[in-house]
């Protein structure tokens, strides 16, 4: 497995093979999405914060994924025409991926390796809501929690804040996060 998290095979919503090198040197949000979830309304906010840095060298990334009671069920053009069609979303999508379990993808491992658990969270209520669905508590490789969680790369390639799920892109902490990140 790459140990750059800019040096990792990742295909493009369309399919097309690339790598994040595309981003080096700016700030990312990447985030698992799903179209089924009650955090959907989420892609809003996520599209408002790139309007909002994509000059200053930000760029969120969207990975859907269906790990989570299968609230992703598309192919990557339905996801793709959903997300524009309801959101009219801007931001790179890329093909959908696992986020969690035995087939996890290469990047999920790195960026969960790397930062266990989130840093900006809204405490215990909404693992505690998850009722077990989500990842287990006190799992030593905590995993993703659910859709829509957060991982805030600096331009250096290492997280800069990992977001749990029920903190929206637009919430304060996350864009202060965003402001130092960019720097």
């Amino acid at each position: 497995m790459p140990n750059d998290i800019y040096e990792i095979p990742v295909q493009r919503i369309d399919g097309t093979e690339t790598t994040l090198a595309d981003y080096k040197d700016k700030t990312l949000l990447i985030v698992n999405v799903a179209s089924k979830c009650g955090l959907t309304p989420q892609y809003e906010g996520l599209e408002k914060v790139y309007e909002d840095y994509r000059d200053k060298g930000f760029e969120v990334l969207g990975f859907p994924a269906n790990n989570f009671l299968g609230q992703e069920p598309g192919t990557n053009e339905e996801i793709q025409d959903f997300c524009s069609t309801n959101f009219n979303v801007q931001f790179p999508l890329f093909s959908k991926i696992s986020v969690s379990g035995d087939d996890r993808h290469p990047l999920y491992d790195l960026l969960v390796a790397e930062r266990p658990k989130a840093d900006i969270s809204n405490g215990d209520d909404f693992e505690q809501k998850l009722g077990g669905y989500g990842h287990q508590r006190g799992d030593e490789n905590r995993g993703i929690l659910w859709n829509f969680e957060k991982f805030l790369i600096g331009r250096d390639g290492k997280i800069a804040a990992r977001i749990a799920p029920d903190v929206p892109a637009e919430d304060e902490r996350v864009t202060g996060a965003i402001d130092n990140a960019i720097g």
